[in-house]
């Protein structure tokens, strides 16, 4: 066996591997691993000078194993490993060095087994009918025959139970064949499958005989239902006569559960089919486009003349109209139908206020400013608008779904008999407006741990809340169960073709990686051209065993077999369009359990933000240790885990064991990540937790998405060669943390293109301790299926950078087709392998598309845009320009994407972002690249990534981002993490690295090792973000706003820069005894502007304030 040799590591890692031969620092000090590219194959890593070499070992026909070494030598074939490594400790056999030093294993600490609730075992079959009066089942202890009869058998120990119950309710002749069987028939039985017969025929005789008077009632309702079903089937269903026959006949010869069974789906067919009729004769499919949401009306204030007044919007969902009344029983004369509703933007600065950009006549706009009661009713209101523009849209495909995705750990209870509020995202946290309940989702992803139910009970559980919310049988897409940890897709049937390419698989990750306790499930699709994947698991559960999720991550990354097989260089996190990764992830607050009564003081007084400083996930992300430059919407919502059962009021943090009391403390162990390509739509409306479903010692958590999707694309006329697209990328220089001395290659996937293109081998530049700088001259061009820009754009190129020697992954990335539209493109991106951060490529991209028109997209009629009340336009005094309103830049938020374009006067430059300078240590890539531009979403203004261009995420004039207040929904965000700088496009660009005469900074030496230590310190950006962060307090927004004085407002002129606003609205200003100097502070106290960019003096300040528009208009 190899794997008990010293030298054999089994699956580790490559970087893995490097650290361990490091450490060693020998000459000539080698270990073997397994292969990450080829199945059944070995890796020979060997240590010389400084340099990891690795060498492949593969089996031919015969299993013969030989090594892949310089050329020129012969190669020679060996049975085993042992026999190859012994060869190779010789001179001259091919390899840099001979072997010399075995590297041993790193021993891992003993776990404390966790207590496991093994699946269902079969009973025990280790005895002979001739025992059978004697037969004892302690199995365990092996105990000798002649010491069987000291206790009862197994026949007369069921007689006894038998003998001990109250029996007067069964009949005479019941309770005499129940005696009789557990007398003698149970020993036959026995013998029967001690014989290799498992079908217990006495026991089937027993059921037969006592449920004779059921079975000849079945019997009699059976042809019942079947006629009943051939009435509803048009035309006739040809399996309904095989069905009777084979219900119908020899009704011996079939058990009692078996026709009870198909009497069940006999009743469900008869009631589905009944639905059906029914809803086609009245017009109801179930979809989205005939769904029967009732009118909802929105109270709303309204300034006219500086004059605040009270309205009532009223949303028609089926008429597809907006009416505008005086009083809420006031008469519906005025109103704009869906397509006269150009807009909504969302406002920062008071997040309940709305405008609506309509259309009037001959392609004049009107701008409509609205405030509403609470932030929630402005987005139930923009959730309504968002679909009614979507029912009424005619398009034949979707372009932007919602998803819900829910994660519950049941602790092993039967669910109570209402769950809907976890579908309908009620409870704490970001919850959805009582308006918006009733909009169903597209999708829905439930995942749970610890389930004790069986799948079909649970999904026709969930199927039956969701038909009470939506009155929509959703379809079942798939299931994926690993003992108790299952994760079940629905969809909505309207998309049940749109729907394929399902795979679904698990990985278990229990005590030696064998037991299915813990471990994840997971499930892929794709819906018409975008491809998703959920991942639902179950890490080991402790506060002490960071480092062991972290471990379990990793491998659940590294062995979940989802998505298309065409990627094979790609993990889970590179292969889907977006990845959501939900479950009970157990990490916990790291605090003494001394501070047990102190967290839940805090938990009280809703102080989220100073336990979550010290949650651990939070920490091991902002490390770097996992879930790499995923995104997680900011939690407003008390710790899930552990409660008293049946209560939501008290944590039971305490549990007695036999080695002493074992702190629990109140944590966020269930939690929903996200990560998608750059540049598509990707925003979360909702994330809480419920507060009604108290079966569990944990509350279910629930998180909603609104996503973009793609159409399959088909050419509506024949490619021409004038037609034909391409794709450049030019100019790519890697720098990748590795030791190994080998060359490299990039391989380029994307589903635009027939197959993956390598490229020429690369010019290794520099070789650092800890790092390697590559090279890759030349021109690589792409040629794409389709060259039509609406197909196009919507694409993304996958990169992998491999080894020559062995044809493994050095890193993969991700680039964005739309970054480049109509524009020479420079792009920086991180690269990761495994979960781990391993460099990054920096290059420059170009594409040429046919001629098209984009389609508008669904998820650009709304945006997030800065007040309005600068703009001097009156009402029909506009051109059809309702975009101006929202400042266009998009969010690359994968993978530390950025990018910069060559052409700014092209259209698509909003989407260009210029990389930031690169460090000289190699260690900050996050702080190298532009990339870690993922917003956290504060409140219910979503800084969402538009892939249009047509953007969310605002820029004021000067580039730095609006300045915005708490929501006092959610409470304080004071030391909220992941709060990052928004850059924008420079005038001119500096010299990248790529220019000759430029040379960048040599990356500091690292030692991979370290790289994953506990005591890691954090980058100077990090500390200073953070700090920055903590400053941040709730606003009391109270006093009214103060008007200007027509002195002032005269002040303005064509020639004449706009006198300050003396107050922002809703804000109380404090009287100033000198005048304010708004180039250096900001209009908020809470917000710390971001630092000044390197080409922008700090005493210019381009910003030219805007008045208000608080009081009458001058004339």
């Amino acid at each position: 066996m190899i794997s008990h040799q010293p030298w054999y590591h089994g699956n580790i890692t490559r970087s893995t591997a490097e650290d361990l031969l490091s450490k060693a620092g020998k000459d000539g000090s080698f270990l073997l691993r397994d292969s990450e590219s080829i199945q059944g194959a070995y890796a020979l890593c060997v240590l010389f000078q400084n340099c990891v070499y690795t060498y492949r070992i593969l089996p031919n026909e015969e299993k013969k194993l030989s090594v892949q070494a310089s050329e020129g030598v012969p190669i020679r074939f060996f049975s085993a490993l042992p026999d190859l490594v012994e060869a190779y400790y010789k001179e001259n056999m091919g390899l840099v060095t001979r072997l010399q030093y075995p590297v041993q294993k790193e021993e891992e600490p003993e776990e404390e087994p966790e207590p496991v609730i093994l699946p269902p075992q079969l009973p025990p079959r280790n005895f002979t009918p001739s025992e059978c009066k004697d037969f004892q089942s302690d199995i365990s202890r092996g105990t000798e025959r002649g010491t069987e009869h000291t206790r009862p058998s197994i026949s007369d120990t069921y007689t006894q139970r038998l003998q001990q119950m109250d029996v007067s309710n069964l009949s005479v002749d019941n309770q005499k064949s129940i005696q009789e069987y557990f007398r003698t028939s149970l020993c036959l039985d026995a013998e029967q499958v001690q014989n290799g017969n498992p079908t217990l025929p006495h026991f089937k005789k027993l059921i037969l005989s006592i449920c004779k008077n059921l079975n000849s009632e079945i019997a009699r309702t059976i042809p019942s239902l079947e006629a009943l079903q051939r009435v509803l089937d048009q035309p006739l269903s040809p399996g309904s006569g095989r069905l009777r026959s084979q219900v119908s006949g020899d009704s011996t010869n079939q058990s009692v559960a078996f026709r009870l069974e198909q009497m069940t789906e006999l009743i469900y067919s008869v009631e589905e089919k009944t639905k059906n009729a029914v809803f086609e004769f009245v017009g109801y499919d179930g979809g989205h486009r005939k769904s029967l949401i009732p009118p909802v009306t929105f109270e709303v204030k309204s300034e006219s003349i500086g004059i605040s007044n009270k309205m009532f919007l009223k949303v028609d969902m089926e008429g597809g109209k907006v009416f505008f009344k005086k009083s809420k029983d006031g008469p519906e004369d005025k109103y704009f139908v869906h397509n006269k509703i150009l807009q909504l933007v969302k406002l920062q600065k008071m997040q309940n206020r709305l405008v609506l950009v309509v259309e009037t006549e001959k392609e004049k706009t009107l701008r409509k400013d609205f405030v509403f009661n609470d932030t929630k009713k402005r987005e139930g209101f923009c959730q309504l608008l968002q679909q009614m523009k979507n029912k009424h849209s005619g398009k034949p495909e979707p372009d932007m779904i919602t998803i819900f995705v829910g994660t519950w750990n049941m602790g092993n209870a039967s669910p109570p008999h209402n769950i809907t509020s976890w579908f309908q995202s009620k409870g704490q946290g970001k919850t959805h407006d009582d308006t918006a309940n009733q909009i169903p989702h597209d999708i829905y992803v439930i995942g749970t741990q610890e389930d004790p139910l069986g799948e079909k009970e649970w999904i026709d559980n969930v199927r039956g809340a969701l038909r009470n919310i939506t009155n929509i049988s959703f379809k079942h897409i798939a299931t994926q169960t690993l003992w108790s940890i299952r994760i079940v897709v629905l969809a909505k049937p309207e998309h049940e073709n749109r729907i394929s390419h399902v795979f679904s698989g698990s990985v278990k990750t229990g005590i030696a990686n064998a037991l299915g306790n813990k471990g994840a499930v997971g499930v892929s699709f794709m819906f018409n051209g975008t491809s998703f994947g959920f991942v639902n698991s179950h890490l080991t559960s402790g506060s002490e065993k960071k480092l062991r999720r972290n471990q379990n991550y990793i491998s659940i990354l590294r062995f979940l077999n989802l998505g298309d097989k065409k990627l094979n260089p790609f993990d889970i996190t590179h292969s889907f369009t977006h990845l959501f990764w939900l479950g009970d992830l157990n990490y916990r607050v790291d605090l003494p359990s001394q501070e047990a009564e102190n967290i839940v003081m805090k938990i009280k007084q809703q102080q989220y933000q100073d336990l979550l400083a010290r949650d651990q996930l939070n920490m091991e992300r902002e490390e770097e240790k996992v879930f790499l430059d995923y995104e997680e919407e900011e939690i407003t919502f008390a710790p899930t885990y552990r409660f008293e059962r049946d209560t939501r009021e008290k944590y039971a943090y305490t549990k007695a064991k036999a080695t002493g009391t074992k702190y629990n403390l109140p944590s966020w162990c269930d939690r929903v990540l996200r990560k998608s390509y750059p540049m598509v739509h990707a925003v979360c409306n909702s994330y809480g937790c419920t507060n009604d479903i108290m079966t569990s010692d944990h509350s279910p958590v629930f998180a909603t998405f609104d996503v973009g999707v793609s159409s399959q694309f088909i050419s509506k006329s024949d490619l021409s060669k004038d037609a034909q697209g391409a794709i450049k990328f030019m100019n790519c220089v890697a720098v990748l943390l590795t030791k190994s001395k080998t060359k490299f290659f990039i391989e380029y996937h994307s589903s635009c293109l027939e197959k993956f293109v390598k490229s020429p081998e690369g010019d290794n530049q520099e070789n650092t301790e800890g790092s390697i700088k590559v090279r890759f001259g030349g021109q690589v061009e792409l040629t794409p299926i389709i060259a039509d820009p609406e197909y196009l754009l919507d694409q993304h190129i996958l990169i992998c950078i491999k080894s020559t020697d062995c044809d493994e992954s050095y890193g993969e990335g991700c680039v964005a087709l739309r970054s480049a539209e109509n524009a020479y493109t420079e792009f920086s991106i991180k690269l990761t392998h495994h979960g781990e951060h391993t460099g990054l490529l920096t290059g420059s991209i170009q594409l040429h598309t046919s001629e098209g028109k984009q389609t508008e997209k669904l998820y650009d009629f709304i945006k997030v845009g800065d007040d309005p009340g600068a703009s001097k336009s009156k009402t029909g005094d506009n051109t059809k320009k309702p975009s101006s309103l929202a400042t266009d830049i998009s969010n690359p938020s994968y993978m530390g994407v950025g990018y910069k374009s060559n052409n700014q006067a092209d259209k698509g430059t909003t989407n260009i972002m210029s990389p930031r300078t690169v460090s000289s240590s190699v260690h900050s890539v996050k702080d190298m690249t532009l990339g870690n531009l993922s917003s956290k979403n504060t409140g219910y203004d979503n800084s969402t990534s538009s892939p249009t261009g047509k953007a969310s995420t605002p820029i004021t004039e000067d580039g730095r981002p609006p300045k915005m207040i708490e929501n006092p929904l959610y409470g304080s965000m004071s030391g909220s993490r992941g709060v990052k700088d928004h850059l924008h496009p420079p005038d001119s660009f500096p010299k990248t690295e790529l220019d000759v005469d430029w040379q960048p900074p040599v990356p500091t030496p690292r030692i991979r090792s370290f790289t994953c230590s506990e005591t890691k310190p954090q980058s100077p950006s990090t500390t200073n973000r953070t700090n920055s962060s903590s400053g941040l307090q709730p606003q009391n927004i109270t006093k009214k706003p103060v008007v200007p004085s027509r002195s002032e407002g005269g002040m303005i002129g064509p020639n004449r820069p706009p006198v300050p606003v003396k107050s922002r609205t809703g804000q109380p200003q404090e009287p100033q005894l000198k005048p304010r100097d708004y180039r250096d502070s900001s209009e908020l106290p809470s917000k710390i502007r971001p630092p000044a960019r390197p080409d922008q003096p700090k005493d210019v300040h381009q910003e030219t304030p805007q008045p208000l528009k608080t009081g009458r208009p001058l004339k």
